[in-house]
């Protein structure tokens, strides 16, 4: 099995130091960037996942992401020193799988890695074939969704609970099953995280969360996918 190639983006030097010392030492081969520009270079398609710090030097980790997102679904952790809930929400927004606030455990982002990194071949290696419903199909073979003709293009995170909600129409999922089957059992974040993909994901499918289409919300429990078979 190919090794997996984790950047490593951050401007303080000592913190990418450690980070990759944990890193390398899993067995992972890790590249670093100490600024934005310099992580766009490197971001090739051999990459696996990005630890982005948010508080980048000119083009901030923000930025980076959404140039990211423009041109791969490479998952991302953000790295925030930012204590305000609104930053986090903002990276997540934009496509970030998961965040970490400094100051930070280099084992806990380790183990992080880890699960996304489970979560992306494990998607890969159980693609079933082409579902059709009313107005939507998804096929996790190609991971292209078409909506009433329409190709809206989703983050890997955004095409994973898409699957994960459909193959159990009509039943009611709670963030932590999806959290389970999307993010991985041993996921140590917030499972808040789930709303805002959801958020997203919706948006992108062009579903009204006050009238909903493809995906309801059960208040106090989780979501449920509504498209009947047609």
């Amino acid at each position: 099995m190919r090794t997996s190639k984790i950047l490593v983006v951050d401007d303080e030097p000592k913190i990418r130091r450690i980070v990759s010392s944990y890193l390398i030492e899993e067995g992972f081969d890790v590249a670093e960037a100490h600024d934005g520009e310099t992580a766009l270079a490197l971001a090739g398609p051999d990459l696996d996942l990005v630890i982005l710090d948010i508080g980048l030097p000119g083009m901030d980790g923000i930025d980076v992401l959404r140039q990211l997102r423009s041109r791969t679904d490479v998952p991302v952790i953000l790295v925030t020193a930012r204590a305000e809930e609104t930053d986090r929400l903002i990276g997540l927004s934009v496509g970030a799988d998961d965040y970490v606030t400094k100051p930070f455990s280099p084992r806990e982002l380790v183990l992080r890695v880890k699960a996304i990194l489970r979560r992306s071949r494990h998607v890969a290696s159980h693609s079933n074939g082409l579902t059709r419903f009313d107005g939507i199909s998804i096929d996790p073979g190609t991971r292209i969704v078409v909506v009433d003709g329409e190709e809206p293009v989703l983050t890997a995170l955004e095409f994973d609970l898409l699957v994960a909600l459909s193959e159990s129409p009509g039943l009611v999922l709670s963030r932590r099953q999806l959290i389970d089957q999307v993010w991985g059992w041993d996921f140590v974040g917030d499972e808040r995280v789930v709303d805002v993909h959801i958020r997203n994901l919706r948006s992108k499918l062009g579903d009204d969360a006050k009238e909903p289409r493809f995906i309801a919300t059960v208040r106090g429990v989780g979501y449920r996918f509504l498209a009947p078979t047609p």
